[in-house]
């Protein structure tokens, strides 16, 4: 595959860049290989890369899995009201069904 490479200039605020370079320092990179992640993560829609990250996402889905196998199992009558709570609130702090 032959891809076209194109050229940007970009300017960041002095805070922004100085922890930009921080961060590509500390994952002894080039700073050019940390933005070209960082607009490819954005890109495909924000795919989670960090290890703290994705310690919490297990965490998040574990704690779902749990819940709602409980609910299932010991709870049916419940789990309804529990669905409908869940999306009530994801409107309301999110914005979001």
């Amino acid at each position: 595959m032959n891809m076209k490479i194109i050229q940007r200039t970009v300017r960041f605020e002095k805070t922004d860049m100085d922890r930009l370079d921080a961060i590509a320092a500390g994952e002894n990179r080039s700073f050019a290989d940390l933005l070209r992640s960082i607009i490819k993560q954005h890109l495909n829609g924000g795919k989670i890369e960090n290890a703290s990250h994705l310690r919490l996402a297990r965490v998040c889905e574990y704690t779902q899995a749990a819940v709602d196998t409980i609910l299932r199992e010991e709870h049916p009558d419940h789990r309804q009201l529990v669905l409908d709570e869940t999306t009530r609130r994801m409107e309301r702090y999110h914005g979001s069904r």
